[in-house]
């Protein structure tokens, strides 16, 4: 299969966790998605993310990790990153580099923090280590319409919250068709992991995270806020920081130069 893109899931507890894996390298680098996980997880996703980041597969054995399937009301970001390493024990996985995007650099910062030994490296993109008011608005908003069952709004919502206006002038030409495209059974999910973003709080621990920590976030970001992304520098003693210009939550995917910059520092 392309570049040996694998799908398979792990035990955790009493409850299975979906991943993917690509790449030939003889390093490891683990892959934490954000909120989106709630409603879709990669289960069935290998070859297109083999694809999305071949960037990384030379160098690189990859490995994108959804939540488990089975998630108790009230689980935390610290519970994730447990259920994480246990994951990653189960598959040998030690001493990697981790990537950790929006809620999944939430999840990062747990995972450096209780399970130093695991993580090698540390890239945490457009997230925070503590609640805010941009983060409270964004999620009271999306949990109002996930109740309600509107994935359309919700995935508009997100949209609007996520890209530049320049990306929205294209992206807007697809809304008439997300009524058409298939939401999930249940929202119950994407709820509980929302809740858990909420009520995320690391800060006053991100001084124990001692690996090298690359820390990126973008001026526009109207999810999390550029504050949130400045203030986990400052916090973590061997880190650097990048400030995308102009662009805000969904940098990771409008940024020409991200994977190419996540490269540069974890080979480096």
């Amino acid at each position: 299969m392309f570049n040996n893109a694998h799908n398979g899931s792990v035990r955790i507890g009493n409850s299975q966790m979906d991943y993917i894996s690509f790449g030939n390298g003889d390093k490891n680098l683990v892959m934490l998605p954000g909120l989106g996980d709630g409603l879709s997880t990669v289960k069935g996703m290998a070859v297109v993310f083999s694809i999305m980041y071949k960037i990384y597969a030379k160098k690189f054995t990859v490995y994108v990790f959804s939540r488990k399937d089975n998630l108790p009301e009230g689980y935390s970001t610290r519970e994730m990153a447990k259920d994480q390493a246990e994951a990653m024990k189960s598959l040998g996985i030690s001493n990697a580099n981790v990537l950790g995007i929006s809620q999944g650099g939430m999840i990062a910062q747990y995972l450096a923090i209780d399970y130093p030994n695991l993580v090698d490296k540390l890239i945490l993109a457009v997230t925070s280590s503590k609640p805010n008011q941009l983060i409270e608005q964004a999620i009271d908003v999306w949990t109002k319409m996930a109740t309600q069952g509107n994935y359309r709004n919700l995935m508009i919502d997100t949209a609007e919250k996520s890209y530049s206006e320049s990306y929205l002038k294209k992206y807007r030409l697809m809304y008439p068709f997300i009524k058409k495209t298939k939401k999930p059974k249940s929202f119950k999910r994407f709820l509980i992991q929302a809740n858990s973003c909420v009520k995320h709080n690391a800060y006053n621990e991100l001084y124990k995270i001692n690996c090298p920590t690359l820390v990126i976030g973008g001026d526009c970001d109207k999810i999390v806020g550029v504050a949130s992304t400045t203030a986990i520098a400052d916090k973590i003693k061997d880190s650097s920081l990048f400030i995308y210009n102009g662009l805000g939550h969904a940098l990771y995917e409008e940024a020409k130069d991200f994977n190419k910059r996540v490269l540069d520092f974890l080979v480096k």
